[in-house]
């Protein structure tokens, strides 16, 4: 589990097909096959990670499979699946870095499964004073998840969803960002177009399954 409260900013700096030269000569194309990433993390960041451990990358969690602690790196592996799933996971670029959250840690956004709901759009990414205006087009299947003031993880960042303007392409919120949130994280580089990690709040899920599902028969009723 997560928080969406990003713990570092690294940097994607290859990421490299699985697939053998054999097998792709024998078998499916290179996009059928995941990718090897190699991620550059900020000092120190990895000194209490260990193989097997969780970290999120732009809000999808991966498992750590290789550590090269003399040069601040790490690798996962990705499967074509996820990538197909999610947005800029399979090229070199700044992400987000979150580690898992521990037990005794302060949850200081909100949980975070760290599994990808769907992707979006950013349709508009300005200054407004001190703080910037973030709006996305989130798919329409998503919409219905949500809320006014309620929860949304962007490339893993918790925030918050200050409007909602519901249309046949999608709904699109607004989001305000803090200074600090724009200084500390991956997305000052968004721009218009740009397409981003999203996950919905986890109490949404079960409330729709609560008010979906069907109701079992109860035996011996008349």
């Amino acid at each position: 589990m997560f928080t969406g409260i990003i713990t570092g900013v690294g940097r994607i700096v290859a990421a490299d097909d699985l697939a053998s030269a054999t097998a792709v000569a024998e078998g499916p194309s290179p996009s059928s096959y995941g990718k090897r990433l190699t991620v550059e993390a900020p000092a120190a960041y990895l000194d209490d990670v260990g193989l097997g451990d969780s970290i999120a990358l732009n809000g999808a969690c991966m498992t750590v499979t290789g550590i090269d602690a003399a040069r601040q790196r790490f690798t996962v592996e990705i499967s074509a699946e996820s990538l197909d799933k999610t947005a800029a996971l399979g090229e070199p670029g700044r992400i987000n870095l979150e580690k898992a959250l521990r037990a005794q840690e302060r949850l200081g956004g909100h949980i975070v499964s760290g599994h990808v709901d769907g992707v979006g759009r950013v349709t508009h990414f300005s200054p407004v004073g001190e703080s910037w205006t973030l709006r996305l087009l989130a798919p329409a299947t998503l919409g219905k998840y949500l809320a006014y003031k309620g929860s949304i993880t962007v490339n893993g960042v918790s925030l918050t969803v200050n409007t909602i303007a519901d249309s046949p392409d999608g709904t699109e919120v607004s989001i305000n960002l803090i200074p600090h949130t724009v200084q500390n994280t991956a997305l000052a580089e968004l721009r218009p177009g740009s397409r981003v990690n999203l996950e919905i709040d986890l109490i949404a899920r079960y409330v729709e399954r609560m008010l979906t599902a069907p109701s079992p028969t109860q035996k011996g009723s008349a």
